[in-house]
C-alpha cells in the first residue's frame, strides 16, 4: 500500500510537469482515497476504462489522456458528468500526465515504442528544444518501406497509412507518438528518410510527396499505449503496490 500523495509526489518528480506548457492539467486531476493498493493504468480516461477500473476495484487511474482540456467546454454536463460522477461515487483518483509522459527519457511513449520497433534514439527531433517532443534514430540496417510498415503491422497490431516517399528503403526515421503529424516538415529539415506520427491530415499528404519522405500513420492508441504501462510498473517498483493496464480498443 502507498498513500495517494507518495504516489503524486513520485510522479510530478519523475515526470517533472512544471518543465511542459501542456493543453491540460498534468498531475492529479480528481481526488480520491488516500490509500493506493491498486493502479489501472490506461491510454484515456473514458467510460470503458473507468468502469473497468471499478470492476478491478482500482484505487487510482493514471492515464495519457485526461480531462480538462483547454478547448473543451468546462460544464460538467453529458459525458463529463457520468465519468466524473462514476469516478467520485467509488472513490478513485484521476491522474493525467500529457507531454510530460510523451517526452521522459527513459519511461515515455516515445522511447517506449522504440523499444518496441527495436530501434534506438540517436537524437532529439527539435535538437535546439530541450522541451519539444520527438525523437531520430538511424536504423541498424536500411528497411525497405514495406517491410517497416509490416513491422508496425506486426509490432503495434494494425496497419499504419503509408504516404510513399522517394528512395526505396529507409534508415534514419524520425518519430512522435500521438497527433505529432505537423512535426513532418522538421523531420525532413532534419535529413530523415521517413518519419512516424500517429495521425496523419490532409496536408501531411502533400507534404510527404513533395518533399519525397515516407510517411507513416500508425494510430493515435496504438503509438501511445506503451509509456502509460511503463510508468504503471515503474510506480509498482518504486511504492509496492499492484499495477494493471487496461486495453480499451480504439483504431484511430
Amino acid at each position: 500500500m502507498a498513500s495517494l500523495t507518495d504516489v503524486v509526489q513520485l510522479l510530478q518528480s519523475t515526470l517533472k510537469p512544471q518543465l511542459f506548457n501542456d493543453y491540460c492539467p498534468n498531475g492529479l486531476q480528481v481526488e480520491g482515497k488516500s490509500d493506493i493498493n491498486l493502479v489501472v493504468t490506461g491510454v484515456t480516461a473514458c467510460q470503458a476504462l473507468i468502469d473497468k477500473a471499478i470492476e478491478l476495484q482500482a484505487d487510482a487511474i493514471l492515464v495519457h489522456h485526461g480531462f480538462f482540456w483547454k478547448s473543451e467546454n468546462p460544464c460538467v454536463t453529458g459525458m463529463k458528468k457520468k465519468r466524473l460522477q462514476a469516478l467520485l461515487a467509488h472513490d478513485i483518483s484521476l491522474l493525467a500526465y500529457h507531454l510530460p509522459l510523451d517526452a521522459h527519457h527513459e519511461l515515455g511513449n516515445n522511447v517506449q515504442l522504440a523499444k518496441k520497433l527495436g530501434f534506438g534514439i540517436t537524437e532529439a527531433l527539435y535538437p535546439e528544444n530541450p522541451k519539444q517532443v520527438g525523437n531520430i534514430a538511424v536504423l541498424d540496417q536500411a528497411m525497405l518501406a514495406e517491410d517497416f510498415s509490416a513491422l508496425c503491422m506486426q509490432i503495434l497490431g494494425q496497419k499504419p497509412q503509408h504516404i510513399a516517399g522517394a528512395k526505396n528503403t529507409i534508415k534514419t526515421i524520425g518519430f512522435c507518438t500521438g497527433a505529432a503529424q505537423g512535426f513532418i516538415e522538421q523531420a525532413v529539415l532534419m535529413g530523415c528518410d521517413a518519419y512516424l506520427s500517429g495521425e496523419i491530415s490532409e496536408p501531411t499528404v502533400h507534404i510527404a510527396r513533395e518533399t519525397g519522405i515516407h510517411y507513416f500513420a500508425a494510430g493515435h492508441h496504438a503509438t501511445e499505449r506503451y509509456g502509460v504501462q511503463a510508468v504503471g510498473e515503474f510506480l509498482a517498483a518504486k511504492l509496492g503496490i499492484e499495477h494493471i493496464f487496461v486495453e480499451v480498443e480504439n483504431p484511430v
